[in-house]
């Protein structure tokens, strides 16, 4: 199904407020490094489709591309700087998202949790909500704000803050498998999982206080395939078959 086959029918959406977690290396596409501003576009043309159908969208992205706080590339650089450089990638990768949203006319604010004036407002809870009230797609850099956390706990936290009703989490396979896909050609995809089974597991969808988070409060959450044109659409029309949904019970 495409996504011109889906109706514009704001009524026919199964969500209508939703946080997309983004990771940085999904803005690299086949590069070994950096921004492919060609695949920022493509998520930028998905993202206006979904939003032209009044869905509220906020965006957390990584930072994995340029670098990350537990990586190689950190070396043995203390923690908490590593990863306050961390926190400056995803905001640079913010700014290349909302560029590429508002070449395809998409209303766009970024808001950092550490002070960037230059480059994005600071995050308040409630002039988030209201951006995402004057539909305005909202991107989340900087993580936390805080070391030792997660992109991953960044969406979570952020979802649960502006009373988003799902979190889409974007990656490279169909959703989640019973082992790594790329290594293991027997590997089975789950239609749907609990938080407890992922974290029982140790599936490799979002840290465990990421999970733990949700888990706590109830706030569901689908893998899906990013490089398949159209999928945010089809996830969020309720379509069966696309991604895993994570949640309470199956």
């Amino acid at each position: 199904m495409s996504a011109t086959d889906i109706t514009s029918d704001k009524a026919a959406l199964t969500y209508k407020r939703v946080l997309l977690k983004i990771s940085g290396e999904a803005l690299m596409g086949e590069q070994n490094y950096g921004i492919d501003v060609d695949v920022a576009r493509m998520v930028a043309e998905q993202l206006k489709a979904v939003h032209e159908m009044g869905v509220q969208i906020a965006v957390v992205v990584g930072g994995g591309n340029i670098f990350r706080g537990v990586s190689k590339s950190a070396g043995n650089m203390d923690r908490s700087a590593a990863d306050y450089i961390g926190m400056l990638a995803t905001v640079m990768n913010a700014v290349v998202l909302q560029d590429a949203l508002e070449k395809v006319e998409v209303q766009t604010r970024v808001m950092s949790a550490i002070d960037i004036p230059q480059l994005a407002e600071p995050f308040i809870r409630r002039r988030a909500v209201r951006h995402l009230e004057k539909d305005r797609v909202v991107i989340f850099a900087a993580g936390t704000g805080n070391p030792y956390f997660t992109t991953d706990s960044a969406a979570a936290l952020r979802a649960l803050e502006i009373k988003a009703d799902i979190i889409l989490k974007a990656t490279k396979v169909e959703g989640i498998y019973s082992a790594d896909p790329m290594l293991d050609s027997t590997a089975t995809r789950y239609d749907c999982i609990t938080y407890q089974e992922v974290l029982e597991r140790q599936l490799k969808v979002m840290d465990a206080s990421a999970i733990s988070l949700c888990m706590d409060n109830n706030l569901p959450i689908i893998v899906f395939n990013m490089r398949q044109p159209g999928n945010i659409m089809r996830v969020l029309s309720g379509e069966a078959g696309v991604g895993t949904r994570v949640s309470v019970n199956k």
